[in-house]
């Protein structure tokens, strides 16, 4: 299909509820989307990497209990960030589709929110840690 045709009841790609509106938009945009998608699974990849690290780390080095709770908010964030860029690439392709403006990325605003408090957090526990050895 060309840039101006309309999707048509042949089209057998999936999902339906993506490829079956609007025209298929200049594939160029649609590349950037699916690369945009990619890099968020990255992430999500990355926090659960890393929370699988940290509760290693936790286990082998008796280090306490609130580093398993990091590394298990780490490991559930970074599965609800891949699920969060399959819709987000949803909502951006039929857009594109549909010749509408992109939506805001959902999961930005919680992914920075989430990075502050967890910094936050270590750092009260390092100063608590630095106190206590005194």
């Amino acid at each position: 299909m060309s840039e101006n045709t309309p999707a048509t009841e042949g089209d057998d790609r999936l999902p339906r509820s993506v490829y079956g509106v609007g025209h298929d938009p200049d594939v160029r945009f649609s590349l950037a989307n699916e690369r945009t998608a990619l890099a968020w699974v990255r992430t999500g990849l990355s926090l659960v990497a890393g929370g699988v690290a940290l509760t290693t780390l936790a286990s082998i080095a008796d280090l306490p209990w609130l580093i398993d709770v990091i590394a298990l908010a780490a490991c559930v964030a970074g599965g609800a960030l891949a699920v969060s860029a399959l819709f987000s690439w949803r909502r951006a392709e039929r857009a594109l589709r549909e010749n509408r403006p992109l939506p805001a990325p959902a999961a930005l605003p919680w992914l920075v929110a989430g990075v502050a408090v967890l910094a936050v957090v270590l750092a009260v526990y390092a100063v608590v840690e630095l106190v206590g050895d005194l």
